[in-house]
C-alpha cells in the first residue's frame, strides 16, 4: 500500500472520545421516539427486526473498521472506495454522504426546536433554531478536543438513561419495584403471539428501522483526528457495534415485555408509555428532555462528519480548493471553511424546513431516504476489493478483519440489496428510495462527466 500524507487536523481526540462519537450520531429520536411505529407493524416480532437491521449495520461497520484502522482517513469511505473503485466511487459517495448529513440535521435542529419552544412557548421556534446552530458551529471551529469533550458528554447523558431504562424495565418483569406486581413474559406471546403479523411484519419491521443504524460511520471519519488511528478506530468500532447493538435489542425487549405491543402508538414514545406504566412520575418531561438531548448530540456529530467529509472531498481536489484551509494557533487544526461550508447548507435545510416541510423539504428528505443503503452498499463493494490488496501488499496493517472473509461480506451485499427490493414493493418505502436513486443517479452522472471531462483535458 502507498504511504499518506499526513493529515492537517488536529490529534486531539481520545479513544472514549471516539467511542462516545459512534454511539452519539447514532443514538437519537428515531429511537427513542421513532421505534414506536415498528413496534406497531411487527408486534414484540420488533426484536427480531432489530437484530436482523443491527447484524446487517455491525456487518458493514466491521468492514469499514477493517479499511478505517488499514488506512485511517477523514474522508473514510469515500478514500477507501475511490482507493478500491476509482474516484468517481469516492467523489459520489463523499457527496451522498455530505448531503444526508446536511440535511438530516435540518431535522434534528428543528425537532429540538419544537420541544425547546414548548418548554418557552413565548421564544420563536426559528429562534431556538438560530441558537443551537450558533452554538453547534461555535462548538465545532473550536479545537476538536472541545468538540470530543462537547460530545462524550452528550453521549454520556443518553447512554445513561438506556441504561437506567433497561434496569427499570426489568425490575418491572420481576416485580421488584414498589408498589408493583411481576409483568413477566405474557405480553411477548399475548395479543397475537410473538409474530402477530408473521413474518411479513418482522420485514417491514426491518424497513422501519434499518436506517436507525445510521451514524455510526463518523467514528471511522473522527479516527484520522487521534493520536494513534489505527489502534484507537479498531476499538471504538469494536465497542460502539456491540454497545448501540445492546442497548437498541435490549430496550425492545424491556418496552415489549412491559406492555402489550397493542398498547403503543406510532410517533409517540414507546419508551414514555412503559416509564408511565411502572408509575414513575413526569415520565414524559423526563424523555422529552432526554430526547432533546439526543437531537442536539446527533447534530453536532453530524455536523462535524459533514465538515470532515467535505474536507476531505477538497483534498482530494473532489470539492472546492478553497475549503481545506485548516486554522492555525493553540487550538489549530480544525477545517473551518468545511465547518462553514456545512453549517451554511444545513442553515438553508432548516429555512426550507421551516417555510415548506411538506413540500420542498419533503422532497429533499425523501432524496436522502435510503442513501444511507447506498453508502453501505459501496463500502461492501470497497472492503471487498481492498482487502485482497491488503493482504497482498502490506498483511500488517489488517489489525481489525473482516468475519469470514469474503463469505460474510456478499452475505451483507445481498441483505443490503434484499432491503432495496423489499422498499420496491413496500407503497410507504417507494418514494423514498425512487427519489434517493435520482439523486444518487444525478451525482453518479456528475462524477462520470468530470471524469471523463479530466482524461479529455
Amino acid at each position: 500500500m502507498h504511504d499518506d500524507p499526513a493529515e492537517p487536523l488536529a490529534h486531539g481526540l481520545k479513544r472514549r472520545h471516539l467511542t462516545m462519537l459512534g454511539l452519539g450520531g447514532v443514538i437519537g429520536a428515531g429511537l427513542f421516539v421513532g421505534s414506536g411505529a415498528g413496534i406497531a407493524v411487527a408486534g414484540p416480532g420488533i426484536v427480531i427486526s432489530y437484530l436482523i437491521a443491527g447484524a446487517l449495520a455491525m456487518l458493514v461497520m466491521r468492514m469499514l473498521g477493517e479499511m478505517s484502522a488499514a488506512m485511517p482517513a477523514s474522508g473514510s469511505f469515500s478514500v477507501h472506495a475511490e482507493r478500491a473503485l476509482g474516484r468517481w466511487a469516492g467523489f459520489s459517495v463523499g457527496w451522498l454522504y455530505w448531503f444526508l448529513l446536511v440535511v438530516v440535521l435540518a431535522v434534528e435542529a428543528t425537532a429540538a426546536a419544537q420541544i425547546a419552544h414548548g418548554w418557552v412557548p413565548d421564544v420563536a421556534q426559528w429562534t431556538w433554531v438560530l441558537i443551537f446552530m450558533v452554538v453547534f458551529t461555535g462548538a465545532n471551529l473550536a479545537a476538536v478536543k472541545n468538540f470530543g469533550e462537547f460530545e462524550f458528554w452528550f453521549a454520556a447523558l443518553k447512554v445513561g438513561a438506556i441504561v437506567l431504562f433497561l434496569g427499570l424495565g426489568v425490575l418491572a418483569v420481576f416485580g421488584v419495584l414498589p408498589d408493583t406486581s411481576p409483568v413477566g413474559f405474557t405480553n411477548l406471546t399475548g395479543q397475537g403471539g410473538f409474530l402477530p403479523h408473521g413474518w411479513e411484519g418482522v420485514v417491514s419491521g426491518v424497513l422501519t428501522v434499518v436506517f436507525a443504524f445510521g451514524g455510526l460511520e463518523v467514528v471511522t471519519i473522527a479516527a484520522a483526528e487521534t493520536d494513534d488511528p489505527a489502534r484507537n478506530v479498531a476499538r471504538a468500532v469494536r465497542a460502539a457495534v456491540w454497545r448501540i447493538l445492546f442497548f437498541y435489542v435490549g430496550s425492545m425487549l424491556v418496552i415489549v415485555t412491559v406492555l402489550p405491543w397493542t398498547a403503543q402508538k406510532a410517533g409517540f414514545s414507546p419508551y414514555v408509555a412503559v416509564l408511565d406504566a411502572i408509575g414513575i412520575p413526569s415520565a414524559g418531561q423526563i424523555m422529552n428532555i432526554v430526547v432533546f438531548v439526543a437531537l442536539l448530540s446527533a447534530l453536532n456529530a453530524n455536523l462535524y462528519g459533514s465538515s470532515r467529509m467535505i474536507f476531505s472531498l477538497a483534498e482530494r481536489g473532489e470539492a472546492p480548493k478553497g475549503l481545506l484551509k485548516v486554522s492555525g494557533g493553540e487550538g489549530g487544526g480544525v477545517p473551518r471553511r468545511a465547518v462553514l461550508a456545512s453549517v451554511a447548507f444545513g442553515f438553508v435545510s432548516v429555512l426550507l424546513n421551516l417555510k415548506w416541510p411538506d413540500s420542498v423539504f419533503l422532497y429533499m428528505l425523501n432524496a436522502v431516504g435510503a442513501v444511507l443503503l447506498f453508502v453501505w452498499g459501496l463500502i461492501v463493494a470497497s472492503q471487498l476489493r481492498l482487502r485482497r490488496r491488503i493482504e497482498r501488499e502490506s498483511p500488517e496493517l489488517l489489525v481489525l478483519k473482516m468475519w469470514g472473509f469474503p463469505w460474510l461480506s456478499w452475505v451483507t451485499l445481498a441483505g443490503l440489496v434484499g432491503v432495496l427490493l423489499l422498499m420496491l414493493t413496500d407503497d410507504a418505502a417507494r418514494p423514498q428510495l425512487l427519489w434517493s436513486a435520482a439523486a444518487t443517479g444525478a451525482v453518479l452522472l456528475v462524477a462520470v462527466v468530470r471524469e471523463w471531462c479530466s482524461k479529455r483535458a
